[in-house]
């Protein structure tokens, strides 16, 4: 699936968006964004929430890191809108901020950032390398990058069992839920073609980080890759 498609997509299901990702995950999404908002060690003073959609791992990235500013950038309207009512609500002392734009070319200064976040989001870009150059351009020497993305879980017992669900179960219910015929297919299709972990790494490497390391979340249903700016 192409940018375009993907854009409209969002657009499409984001009044459903977090009701079926909290009923397709039983709920591990909020403990998910919890984790990776922990992981998020060095008390940075700005974060940069790529591919944000209504705002919930901003938000929780904001509850741990309290005095830190947190500027979220997405390129779908609706999904923005549907965060910024959200933000609006429950963080109104401006700690949150919001932006369209593509993670391929950021509307930010180089070197703006501590740390950069994007969750479930980095398989949606179609040219996945420039966004992850343009992650590196944007932190600051020494800045952290924190990719979370759903896998497939190592235990022999769970990984056939998850691929069953994930593969033959998720995809029409998803669909069903979002009331789209392709929304879910698009999920399932896009996490088998992921690379694998040696191969992610490399993509990282390739853009300009150092030192990758994998937190596993859920026996491996999520994983959070971590890697670092060179320090000038």
């Amino acid at each position: 699936m192409n940018d375009a498609a993907v854009r409209t997509m969002f657009e499409t299901i984001a009044g459903g968006y977090d009701f079926q990702n909290s009923f397709l995950s039983l709920g591990q999404d909020i403990y998910w964004r919890k984790a990776l908002a922990g992981l998020l060690d060095h008390e940075p003073a700005t974060i940069v929430d790529v591919a944000a959609g209504t705002g919930e791992t901003a938000m929780a990235v904001s509850r741990r890191h309290s005095r830190a500013r947190v500027i979220g950038v997405d390129y779908s309207p609706a999904m923005l809108a549907l965060a910024r009512k959200k933000i609006g609500r429950r963080h109104p002392d401006g700690a949150i901020s919001l932006i369209s734009g593509d993670g391929r070319r950021l509307p930010l200064a180089d070197g703006r950032a501590d740390a950069v976040t994007i969750s479930f989001g980095i398989r949606n870009i179609e040219e996945r390398l420039s966004a992850l150059e343009e992650f590196h351009r944007i932190l600051k020497p020494d800045g952290r990058l924190y990719v979370m993305e759903f896998s497939y879980p190592d235990l022999p017992v769970l990984a056939p069992l998850y691929r069953f669900y994930f593969h033959v179960i998720l995809p029409p219910l998803g669909n069903m839920i979002s009331k789209t015929d392709y929304a879910y297919s698009y999920l399932a299709e896009s996490v088998r073609d992921f690379p694998d972990d040696l191969g992610f790494c490399a993509e990282l490497a390739s853009a300009g980080f150092i030192m990758p390391e994998i937190v596993k979340l859920s026996f491996g249903i999520v994983k959070v890759f971590i890697a670092r700016k060179e320090a000038s």
